[in-house]
């Protein structure tokens, strides 16, 4: 009978060092010198490749119209806030 590893539990090593356990790297297919991200969401440490990241972020941008400009668009509120910090 096939079962999916979700989690584990893990303990905090020696100058904070965690290992992943081996059902956790073979299903998320992680070797050694793969290049995670950790970062810290509420109280959870959360660990991902770069790629899942970007792709994230890429389908997230992919909504906007190709006719606008996020830069321009930053750099109009950036001007309209240094306008109010001067009046101030």
């Amino acid at each position: 009978m096939a079962y999916s590893i979700t989690s584990n539990e893990v303990q905090l090593g020696a100058q904070g060092r965690l290992v992943i356990p081996a059902p956790l790297r073979k299903a998320l297919n992680l070797n050694k010198g793969d290049c995670l991200i950790a970062r810290k969401v509420g109280d959870s440490l959360i660990l991902e490749r770069r790629e899942a990241i970007e792709s994230r972020l890429w389908e997230m941008f992919s909504e906007i119209p190709k006719e606008i400009s996020l830069v321009d668009e930053l750099m109009s509120e950036r001007s309209v806030a240094a306008q109010t910090e001067n009046q101030t």
